[in-house]
């Protein structure tokens, strides 16, 4: 008896705790639905912000097709919802549960898909977009500076050629002593020396006179790219600041292609390789066969010599053509929507905004599974009259007399719509007493 009396007791704190649940659902019910509808219209209407960056015109249409997909982003938020906030805390059994679950998990991507990247993108698409130009700008800068770092290194070479032409100049100035072949003046020997020192004056002369270019090339690429700089952080609208982005950019690739070719190291190497292989030999001029022979050795170790030096130019040049070029850049145009995703690890507040304001009821749908199951738990064992309220219990009462009222005027609405079952006028007989039952007729 004790035990069952506990038993009872625990029943009914069990139904006071699911009654109280109840009431407050019952009063939470009361404004969820315009709770969610609010939530489904702001998505909605950063849905349409985000459409509309995507369409190329602003005409009539343009504009209906964006509010006509805002619209029924908004409506299929909101019925989706109310589906699952209605369906999934009722179902009991699991395998219920977890089709629901899987339902609400292709539902939710199918939201992201096509309201929350738009959303993001009316949240931080500016900013995303200005991210792109900044990116631009920074790659576009390491190219320039790749190619003007080329382009001098390829300008050193004016003085490898300025030593090889100096020591070209000093054997001819030994030759016209005659500490070379032994015959002082300016014969055979001395024209080679000159020839080939003449030739790499002329060379070193075309390097220097690419210095001013390459200088220039590079003081205006870095204007431009000052000016692109101030582009990405200029308040304003970014669409027309993206315009005037890329004619700068267009500019600025054409100085990078110009820097690459201000490079001397391939008309360096070409020369190298002609000094050696275009030698014009002079006519011995010696007056006896001994002083031509001795022209003769001079001029092949001075070929020898000319042999040695071009190799070690044309190395250089090669060292120079060996380097890395400058990375290829070029600025594409993206819209803010493509931006967002592009740099999605640079926004992930904008990001979580965009999804939780369409995942949120995701929440509000749990809690009331939560709940739901308290209160299922709680009513556990007890009858249907234990869980009754007094407003419950009043209300079947009310319902009751008004089943026994109708009850009883049913026959009488039945006898006076009936015509036979009206009285017929007393006869003469009426009143009389029967004589075998002793009653009135």
């Amino acid at each position: 008896m004790d035990h069952e009396t506990r038993l009872t007791e625990t029943q009914a704190r069990g139904v006071r705790y699911a009654r109280e649940l109840q009431g407050h659902l019952t009063w939470l019910d009361s404004f969820s639905g315009t709770a969610l509808g609010v939530l489904a219209v702001a998505s909605g209407i950063y849905t349409y912000l985000g459409v509309s960056s995507l369409l190329d015109e602003n005409g009539a249409m343009s504009v209906f097709a964006a509010i006509a997909y805002s619209v029924a982003v908004s409506v299929g938020i909101f019925v989706f919802w109310s589906y699952m906030m209605r369906l999934f805390p009722a179902v009991r059994s699991a395998q219920a549960r977890l089709g629901l679950l899987a339902a609400m998990g292709l539902g939710s991507l199918a939201i992201v898909a096509m309201s929350s990247w738009l959303n993001a993108a009316a949240l931080a698409g500016s900013a995303a977009v200005e991210q792109h130009l900044a990116e631009t700008v920074t790659r576009y800068q390491t190219s320039l500076e790749r190619a003007h770092e080329v382009a001098l290194t390829g300008q050193a070479l004016e003085r490898d050629v300025a030593r090889v032409r100096q020591s070209f100049e000093d054997l001819s100035e030994q030759e016209a002593d005659g500490s070379l072949s032994g015959l002082a003046g300016r014969g055979a020997v001395f024209r080679v020396l000159r020839q080939k020192a003449e030739e790499l004056s002329s060379l070193e002369a075309q390097i220097a006179a690419q210095s001013p270019r390459v200088d220039t090339a590079f003081s205006e690429g870095n204007a431009l790219l000052s000016r692109m700089r101030a582009l990405t952080v200029e308040p304003g609208a970014v669409e027309p600041r993206s315009v005037e982005f890329s004619e700068l950019a267009v500019q600025l690739q054409g100085l990078i292609t110009q820097l690459r070719q201000l490079s001397v190291a391939q008309l360096v190497e070409r020369a190298a390789q002609d000094l050696a292989a275009s030698v014009v030999l002079p006519e011995l001029d010696g007056s006896t066969a001994a002083s031509r022979g001795d022209q003769a050795a001079t001029i092949t170790s001075v070929l020898e010599v000319l042999a040695s030096r071009a190799a070690t130019l044309e190395g250089a040049a090669r060292d120079v053509q060996a380097l890395s070029p400058p990375p290829e850049v070029s600025y594409a145009p993206i819209s803010t929507a493509d931006a967002v995703i592009l740099y999605a690890g640079n926004f992930v507040p904008s990001w979580a905004g965009a999804i939780a304001i369409d995942l949120l009821p995701a929440v509000l749908v749990f809690i009331l599974a939560i709940t739901h199951a308290a209160i299922r738990g709680g009513r556990e064992g007890a009858g249907v009259e234990d869980t009754m309220t007094l407003a419950e219990l009043r209300a079947a009462l009310a319902a009751v007399r008004d089943v026994e009222i109708a009850m009883h005027q049913m026959p009488r609405q039945d006898e006076a719509e009936d015509p036979v079952a009206e009285k017929a006028p007393p006869g003469p007989e009426d009143g009389k007493i029967h004589p075998l039952t002793g009653k009135s007729s």
